[in-house]
């Protein structure tokens, strides 16, 4: 990890693109009693959730770190996929939390209840439209047609301690897309791609429904983050494909989020089978 403050850096190679302020995020996220202690910028890393699990583990960093990079070199998504974009392209973060108060059963709501505050953020600082792919993808639509904009990828740090990741693809233009499945919010046709207030505004929402969360006790239900997911869920009411360890696989409608957080297929059998784990595929219509 580069440990220079990114908003140091003169070396502007893309003038669309300027650098995060750090302290200005500071200024505005961190304050006395809320959940954020701690915002670092950095210009340069292999990856944000490496870098915060190792600073957890041992012991130098408290709940409420956030760890950014204009760039990842080494970035992550689900099933060990990299997750790599030029420099200020968009906003790749990390932060601890610990959420002890809550039962570890509970804990695998949390990448959930980041894509709902990343959406709720988003939606409200950017102006555009966006859905969420079970388990952890962020959705917005180009040209008609649903695309990943950005991902969470949640890592425990210790016993107590979990750090979420989230990349989302602010200013990707069509040539420098990964996959051509990919889009940015750019490409979206965002009202708004300065990524200081995306930020702030995701880590307000996350803060908010983290609260929620925690003073439910994980309870999905009384805190309702179960309703709120489902209803954001564009996964819900498609006929997917579940890809699971083990080279198996389930198709089915996608009926439900149940209250572990698992998505329930119904299946041509008839059998409603909750999955908990695995890469779903929208399947089109035939």
């Amino acid at each position: 990890m580069t440990p220079r403050d990114a908003s140091d850096d003169s070396r502007w190679s893309d003038l669309e693109r300027p650098p995060l302020n750090s302290a200005a995020l500071r200024r505005g996220l961190v304050r006395e009693g809320g959940l954020w202690r701690r915002v670092e910028v950095v210009e340069r890393t292999g990856s944000t959730n490496t870098d915060l699990v190792d600073l957890a583990t041992s012991g130098k960093a408290e709940e409420g770190t956030v760890l950014v990079a204009e760039e990842q070199t080494a970035g992550r998504g689900r099933l060990d996929r990299d997750w790599t974009a030029p420099p200020r392209s968009g906003l790749f973060f990390s932060v601890l939390l610990n959420p002890y108060e809550v039962p570890v059963t509970r804990w695998g709501w949390l990448p959930l209840l980041t894509g709902v505050a990343v959406a709720t953020g988003l939606s409200r600082a950017a102006g555009v439209d966006t859905a969420l792919k079970w388990p952890n993808d962020v959705l917005v639509t180009v040209g008609g047609e649903e695309r990943k904009t950005g991902g969470i990828l949640a890592e425990r740090a210790g016993e107590a301690g979990v750090v979420i990741g989230v990349g989302i693809n602010v200013t990707l233009r069509a040539d420098e897309l990964p996959v051509p499945q990919a889009a940015s919010l750019a490409l979206a046709g965002a009202a708004g791609t300065d990524r200081d207030p995306l930020l702030r505004a995701m880590l307000r929402s996350l803060e908010e429904w983290y609260g929620r969360w925690r003073a439910a006790v994980g309870d999905p239900l009384v805190s309702e983050l179960q309703e709120t997911y489902a209803a954001g869920c564009a996964t819900l009411g498609k006929m997917v494909r579940a890809e699971l360890p083990g080279d198996r696989a389930i198709t089915g409608e996608a009926v439900a989020i149940d209250g572990d957080g698992r998505l329930v297929l119904a299946t041509e059998e008839g059998v409603q089978e909750p999955v908990g784990a695995g890469d779903i595929v929208h399947l089109r219509p035939a």
